[in-house]
């Protein structure tokens, strides 16, 4: 990159918000290239043409016609703008790949697609090529960032092609999912066999995209400084904690930030009153309204907790279950809302059914929904096993609703526990505990009840919360400054 030019930074991913989501990848990846446009950075995307983003994308063209590859007989590289944003974004527009129903990864059954290694593979395939000049005469990036598997093979495919200039980074969002595929099809991807050993992609008898991105990206983030350092431990690492420790030079933490102005009380027109800071009394009218509309007991006393988030044992939903009878005795009323493991979701509904007027579950995904129960619950309970960054207790030191979670990954970064020296320095933000056990949940749990009995105290803790920087305008900065670092000119 010349000296005093603006740095060209492409992202790539499987999804952005709001065209396509299934957690808080797509929230990163709608916000933070804004973020990096504001400071100056010249920011594209490149995303695969799922119908969602075909339908919600505007302006394309034609950049380049591919023709044939990766079992698609016809492959056309689109240029378009975001909605909302008007971001640029590449779009590969491959029918035979994308343009089917189910998530973007799993079929209506929950069966991972059987030709995901071709889909994904083709994603990395064309940000390589971008990076070398090879698609888009008009553009080339300095920087290609990959986000999480689906996007990782672009690390492997620009390492690959020694002219290719571009540096890339590889952001681990969550290392749980590796986009593990059999050996034999390795040929699909056209890359070199030397490749395939475990100096390479080889992985325990299979070979993974995740690898690709720790192994040949220049720079390794993590969505979290704690979470950095937890994969490189054999108990976080998804037995890859030895790629992690011997690049450690080269992984760092950048927490996430979060959009501050989508999640805003002051400004949300999905919730039933806007409130700040200053003026809380509207977050008890939204309180109230949510009671009424999920059909909860018009209990001011009770503390009311809401989940919004994926049901699964990652999340630590399982706790919330086995610590759910003690709970709803000491006063708690429970709102949760999301899908996940057909047990976990089993069990919320049998919850519900016998408890009505203190649980409700809503077993899916509903944006509006979600800012009605982050403004009108009280607390939010993020009780996670392991957690890269988390979004929704950002979400909720946001909306004043005090996040109650577990110390790992950005749950630790994120939230002050309420202890006594905190309190005391106004510090604390919510409450955090240790041990992933339903006893620990409960005494974390009581702590609140205890703490909301105290008028003042809840306040401050509510202003505390509230006060957090949580934009991406830092998060954007330390990017920018990886990003120089590794395109300058010694």
């Amino acid at each position: 990159m010349a000296a005093g030019s603006t740095l060209k930074v492409l992202h790539v991913a499987a999804e952005v918000f709001p065209l396509v989501k299934t957690g808080g990848l797509a929230d990163v990846v709608a916000a933070l290239p804004v973020a990096l446009a504001e400071q100056g950075a010249d920011v594209r995307l490149l995303l695969p043409g799922l119908p969602a983003v075909m339908d919600g994308v505007q302006g394309a063209r034609t950049v380049i016609d591919v023709g044939a590859c990766f079992g698609a007989l016809r492959v056309r590289l689109l240029l378009a703008r975001l909605p909302g944003s008007k971001l640029p974004a590449y779009v590969i527009d491959a029918p035979y790949l994308y343009r089917r129903g189910g998530s973007p990864y799993q079929d209506s059954q929950g069966q991972e697609w059987p030709d995901n290694l071709q889909r994904f593979g083709l994603l990395g395939w064309l940000a390589a090529h971008l990076a070398a000049d090879d698609a888009d005469p008009q553009w080339t990036p300095d920087v290609v960032h990959a986000h999480d598997w689906h996007a990782a093979m672009a690390c492997a495919f620009v390492a690959e092609h020694g002219p290719t200039p571009a540096a890339t980074v590889f952001t681990v969002h969550n290392l749980a999912f590796q986009g593990l595929f059999p050996m034999h099809d390795w040929p699909l991807l056209g890359l070199a066999s030397r490749l395939m050993s475990p100096s390479g992609l080889e992985f325990h008898g299979q070979f993974s995209f995740m690898k690709a991105g720790l192994q040949f990206a220049r720079h390794v983030t993590t969505v979290s400084p704690s979470y950095a350092r937890e994969i490189a431990t054999p108990e976080f690492g998804c037995g890859l904690d030895g790629v992690i420790r011997s690049r450690a030079g080269s992984v760092s933490g950048i927490l996430n930030g979060i959009d501050d102005a989508l999640w805003d009380p002051a400004t949300d027109p999905a919730i039933a009153q806007r409130y700040d800071a200053e003026r809380l009394a509207g977050k008890r009218v939204c309180r109230q309204a949510l009671q009424a509309e999920l059909g909860l007991q018009a209990d001011p006393d009770a503390l009311l907790l809401t989940v919004v988030s994926r049901l699964t044992s990652q999340k630590g939903l399982d706790l919330v279950l086995a610590a759910l009878p003690a709970l709803l005795k000491a006063g708690v009323q429970l709102a949760v809302q999301g899908t996940g493991e057909p047990a976990l979701e089993a069990a919320f509904a049998m919850a519900q059914q016998a408890h009505p007027g203190r649980v409700q579950v809503h077993i899916g995904y509903d944006e509006a929904r979600a800012h009605r129960l982050i403004a009108g619950a009280d607390g939010i309970v993020v009780p996670s096993r392991f957690e890269p960054c988390g979004l929704t207790q950002m979400y909720g030191l946001r909306y004043g609703t005090l996040p109650l979670v577990r110390r790992v990954g950005g749950l630790a970064d994120t939230v002050v526990d309420a202890d006594g020296e905190a309190l005391a320095q106004g510090r604390a933000t919510g409450f955090v505990f240790d041990a992933a056990t339903p006893g620990a949940l409960e005494r974390c749990v009581r702590r609140a009840i205890e703490a909301r009995a105290d008028a003042a105290r809840w306040a401050a803790l509510q202003a505390a919360a509230m006060s957090q920087p949580l934009s991406w305008q830092g998060p954007a900065q330390e990017y920018m400054s990886l990003y120089r670092r590794l395109t300058r000119v010694d």
